[in-house]
């Protein structure tokens, strides 16, 4: 009998995967797209709102090849990783987890001490108080916890952050048409060419903010590892076998499962069926996750450089948002500054409830299916929820104001985390899938391209940040 399919998978540390049909794909792509928007809609906060823009009001729009470089790095890296659940209805953790058991709560511990400090829910609150004043601490406070009860009550959790994300990404583009229209200078139209024709990789910002750029133009750090859960839960390839997550208080819970994946034999008839889910996978990242990234980072960058390009003194954190605010206001009109600050908000509190979310949901995937398997992974992820937002809640009334620790911590475990998971998703898919479906060479290329990229920017951030940190101790 020749050897199954299944026979690839280790089964030291989890059961054998079940062999299965692949399901069918969608005749259309609609059915398919809300995994991207969903990345497209988390990863639109600091880097889209803050960090772009900020480099562009200090040297112009000359950076801006860093996003296309960073972005596209990233899809090959989230095409990888949806490869993996494509094919086995398994999350890449789950995969790291067969090789040793421990991989999975490594990654998922990283991606807590990355999202340890509630930064984005300060961030919408900040700006909050731009439009109607108040203590910052105790909005943010109030927006963790009607993340956590947002994401109690949902029905079906993924079908909640999907239109949370959807309304975001459309607020975004419809006060960026309308910015394009009232607030983009003709000097920033004439300035773009130069992101082309005139790159350049401006050092006198610091090392580590441009290498920062350019890593997490998109997303990054753990975000990129939840596509994982994402797809799944949408019902992509093999992923319609397993159940979603559910609110234990408004939610149907299904069947649970072993934790097992699946894996279809290489038939023609399930090739066929792969080619055409890949082809939509690609398809959805492609004009959502990238498309929407990358523009948004673009149009963004224009916005800054018409009204703040040059401005001395201009911080690089949620204040620059302030005085970008005011510009506005003074170029176009009071209601066009408090509409910025407005979307700014909504966008990074849409971008914080993303954040709670794949934090917990990277974490109660690891416990259920390496460590409490008889246990239910919509109560693991709920109680997850509301420890995240808890434990945010006291870092804020403590009076910690983004201490220097803690974001350090976030600067460095980002870029490990990417770093390491590169090289095992290259593993993984050569290894464990079937030779038809795994990764070809251009793909293996772009792997070791995120690898080198991602190696280099660990080390410097480490080195970097720990000498800051051992200023700060002394």
């Amino acid at each position: 009998m020749p050897p199954s399919a299944a026979d690839r998978f280790p089964t030291r540390y989890l059961p054998r995967v079940t062999v299965r049909e692949l399901p069918p794909p969608p005749a259309s792509a609609w059915p398919v797209i809300g995994p991207g928007v969903i990345a497209a809609g988390v990863g639109l906060a600091s880097g889209e709102f803050i960090l772009f823009p900020y480099i562009a009001s200090q040297v112009g729009l000359v950076f801006l090849w860093a996003a296309a470089v960073g972005i596209v790095t990233q899809w090959f890296l989230n095409m990888e990783i949806e490869r993996y659940t494509l094919a086995t209805g398994e999350t890449a953790l789950t995969g790291f987890a067969r090789f040793w058991r421990h991989w999975g709560l490594i990654f998922a511990v990283m991606t807590y001490f990355a999202n340890l400090w509630p930064g984005w829910a300060t961030s919408s609150a900040t700006m909050l108080t731009y439009l109607f004043g108040g203590n910052a601490t105790y909005i943010a406070v109030g927006l963790l916890l009607v993340i956590g009860v947002t994401l109690t009550l949902a029905p079906v959790i993924y079908t909640a952050l999907e239109r949370v994300e959807f309304v975001k990404v459309a607020l975004v583009v419809v006060f960026i048409v309308v910015a394009l229209v009232f607030a983009v200078s003709a000097s920033a139209w004439s300035a773009l060419p130069d992101a082309v024709t005139a790159p350049a990789f401006p050092t006198e910002l610091g090392f580590a903010l441009m290498l920062s750029a350019l890593v997490f133009a998109g997303a990054g750090g753990g975000q990129n590892l939840v596509q994982s859960n994402w797809i799944r839960d949408k019902g992509y390839g093999m992923g319609r076998y397993v159940p979603r997550l559910v609110s234990p208080v408004t939610g149907r819970e299904e069947a649970a499962s072993d934790g097992a994946g699946f894996v279809f034999e290489p038939t023609d008839e399930n090739l066929a069926r792969w080619r055409r889910w890949w082809r939509l996978a690609n398809r959805e990242q492609l004009v959502t996750f990238v498309l929407i990234s990358f523009v948004t980072i673009v149009l963004m960058s224009m916005l800054a450089y018409s009204t703040v390009f040059g401005v001395p003194g201009l911080a690089n954190s949620v204040s620059f948002l302030k005085v970008e605010g005011e510009r506005l206001a003074e170029a176009v009109g009071g209601w066009f500054g408090k509409l910025f600050w407005l979307v700014g908000a909504l966008s990074l509190f849409a971008a914080a409830m993303g954040i709670v979310d794949y934090t917990s949901r990277l974490a109660a995937d690891v416990l259920k299916t390496s460590y409490l398997r008889r246990h239910s992974e919509n109560r693991i992820y709920f109680a997850l929820v509301w420890g995240l937002v808890a434990l945010g809640c006291v870092i804020l009334l403590a009076g910690f104001d983004q201490p220097l620790p803690l974001l350090v911590i976030s600067a460095c475990v980002g870029g490990v985390m990417m770093f390491l998971y590169s090289i095992m998703l290259l593993v993984l898919n050569r290894r464990v899938l079937p030779e038809p479906i795994r990764p070809r060479s251009y793909r293996v290329v772009a792997l070791l391209w995120a690898v080198a990229l991602f190696g280099v920017f660990s080390a410097l951030t480490v080195w970097q940040q720990g000498e800051r940190l051992l200023d700060w101790l002394r």
